[in-house]
């Protein structure tokens, strides 16, 4: 792993809606030597990148006007040796897929903190990752998988269930609980 500061360009830009998280975020990693710009909609993240590309980026996937993938492929289009790490509390498989190839090195879920990014961003290419400290469990992930389908269906439970090949009722007691660690 390098350390940030061999780095000549520290230049991180941090891409999310959560504003209380956007700015701890962004405290964390001036602590850990980033120079950070923060930015809680594409449309002010994509103005950002043409005005002046970082080395680093950490890119929520939903935001409120549009996806972060869109970011991604801005910057990996302005600066092709940028580093991108994705971040998302609605994680699957085609979305990391589909990050990795616009050019992300990392796809991590929400809530990340500032060290497991740290990490991410600062690790030499072909270095294997950290396996997590605190792994989702399948009851956690399968609770993440549902809510992305109810929300992707905007919020229609009997649409939901017939994607998931489940009974209403069984869906709406699942919904109706909290989120298992």
């Amino acid at each position: 792993m390098r350390n940030i500061d061999t780095l000549e360009d520290k230049t991180l830009l941090l891409v999310d809606d959560d504003l209380p998280f956007l700015n701890r975020f962004a405290r964390a990693m001036e602590q850990r030597g980033f120079k950070t710009q923060s930015a809680d909609t594409v449309a002010a993240a994509l103005v950002m990148i043409k005005q002046n590309p970082p080395a680093f980026a950490v890119v929520d996937m939903r935001l409120g006007d549009g996806n972060g993938l869109d970011v991604i492929a801005e910057l990996k289009e302005m600066r092709p040796d940028s580093k991108t790490i994705m971040l998302t509390g609605y994680g699957n498989l085609a979305t990391a897929v589909s990050a990795v190839k616009l050019g992300a090195i990392d796809y991590l879920a929400k809530p990340a903190d500032a060290d497991e990014v740290y990490t991410a961003l600062m690790a030499l290419p072909g270095e294997n990752a950290v396996a997590p400290i605190n792994p989702m469990s399948a009851d956690r992930v399968r609770w993440e998988h549902i809510q992305r389908v109810y929300e992707l269906c905007n919020r229609n439970v009997s649409e939901t269930a017939r994607r998931l090949n489940m009974h209403r009722r069984t869906l709406q007691r699942i919904l109706s609980k909290r989120a298992p660690k």
